[in-house]
């Protein structure tokens, strides 16, 4: 951080931010305002939902007149800030990246992107031609650990031959988001490799430094979730189930247990949308909403298992591997195999085995400024891309964005030909895949 850390000093005034999808994310992102009031102050919340912007207005002290329901009464107005976060759901992600770019704000954009080739492009196209910045949520190229893979381009392991890297999303976690929540379903959604793992493929195509994907296969399936596998005797909903106590993915365990125990951040903050959770809103939302619902009789359709194979110019390899069950959640395990050494990530130290002098060396990374600010999801990678982006935005500067407009497109292009060499069950060749 220390790059960023010395640009903070030539700032003048915040950077002022409009915060569009006042969920999980936008309000993530915005936590960066309350820790460092004197760089960044938001100015004005949009949702649809009454409780979700309320409470934004109530965090940021933001006036009556800059609280909307729909993002358009924003654009409609005379620009009056520097900077938009948009983290509306992913289908509702082009229109507001597009018209905010053009209006000539700078934005940041969850991931991913969008959910189309031409969606991604037309907001590329639209930041590059109205001369803004554009930040992608990819937090893991913030992650101070993850970053420091980047030894690699310095010939530590010397010439880069195979990647690779394990995604394991947590039992759990899979449970909540991919088969009851909001990204169980592609039609509602999109498909799990774009929702869950553009992260991933983002870091791949990244760490192979700017070599051209020329061919990429893959295969995935949805395993376990389904009528198939529900026990004898199991009910439709947790909360009335005689074999809940059996079941590892049981709601009540879940939400309910934690609600309990004095825990209401994620995700039992997520299954109650209107209200704080409490015993009684949780156990309402189980009775009524989807978090309640067997995991045996959803409607999710997307994959819980997927494996991607690449390979770049010069005949370097890539293995990516997404499990849904495993008892990590989100810890990547990375291995790079290079010509003089070997680079290992556990997700929490770096060690790099030199084929020379048979020895290793561990390299770690220092989380103390993220953590004692409280913005410690993903490792602290929240907060390193919200400090990167509001000094980006300060100081005019996108040379601090490490997620810009043109690698990451670049990584969505590959994450969409992947899941087409999956459906169509063949290995596809990249020609269309262009480097800059």
């Amino acid at each position: 951080m220390g790059q960023n850390s010395s640009q903070a000093g030539k700032m003048t005034a915040p950077v002022r931010a409009i915060v569009v999808g006042g969920g999980c994310r936008g309000e993530i992102y915005s936590q960066y305002a309350s820790i460092h009031p004197e760089r960044m102050k938001v100015v004005a919340v949009a949702d649809p939902r009454k409780f979700a912007r309320t409470k934004l207005q109530k965090q940021h002290k933001i006036v009556e007149e800059n609280v909307f329901e729909d993002w358009q009464a924003v654009v409609e107005r005379d620009k009056f800030a520097d900077a938009v976060l948009i983290c509306t759901p992913d289908r509702l992600h082009k229109e507001p990246a597009v018209a905010f770019a053009k209006k000539g704000y700078h934005v940041l954009l969850e991931k991913p992107m969008a959910t189309t080739v031409e969606d991604c492009t037309a907001i590329v196209e639209a930041c590059i031609q109205s001369g803004v910045m554009l930040s992608v949520g990819h937090v893991l190229r913030y992650d101070p650990v993850i970053h420091k893979i980047k030894l690699i381009d310095a010939g530590v392991i010397g010439e880069v031959i195979h990647i690779q890297h394990l995604e394991p999303v947590g039992f759990y976690h899979f449970a909540h988001s991919f088969v009851r929540g909001n990204w169980r379903n592609e039609a509602e959604s999109s498909f799990a490799l774009l929702t869950k793992s553009c992260h991933d493929i983002d870091l791949i195509h990244h760490w192979a430094g700017g070599r051209r994907c020329v061919k990429v296969s893959s295969f995935g399936s949805v395993s376990h979730f389904n009528k198939d596998n529900k026990p004898a005797g199991a009910a439709d909903r947790c909360l009335n189930c005689s074999v809940e106590k059996d079941c590892p993915y049981s709601a009540c365990k879940i939400y309910l247990d934690s609600v309990k125990k004095g825990h209401t951040g994620w995700p039992v903050s997520v299954i109650c949308p209107n209200s704080l959770p409490d015993i009684e809103s949780v156990t309402e939302a189980l009775k009524t909403g989807p978090y309640g619902r067997c995991v045996y009789e959803c409607d999710n359709d997307v994959c819980s298992n997927q494996v991607v194979n690449m390979e770049f110019e010069g005949g370097v390899t890539a293995a990516f591997s997404m499990v849904a069950f495993t008892e990590e959640i989100c810890k990547r395990k990375t291995t790079i195999y290079g010509s003089k050494g070997e680079l290992s990530c556990n997700g929490h130290e770096i060690h790099v085995f030199n084929f020379l002098t048979q020895k290793s060396r561990k390299h770690t990374a220092d989380y103390n400024t993220t953590r004692q600010f409280g913005m410690s999801g993903h490792g602290g990678a929240d907060y390193c891309l919200m400090h990167a982006f509001i000094s980006a935005v300060a100081n005019n500067d996108p040379s601090l964005i490490r997620s810009g407009p043109v690698e990451t497109l670049q990584s969505h292009l590959l994450v969409f030909e992947a899941e087409r060499s999956r459906l169509e069950s063949r290995v596809l060749h990249c020609g269309d895949i262009k480097q800059s």
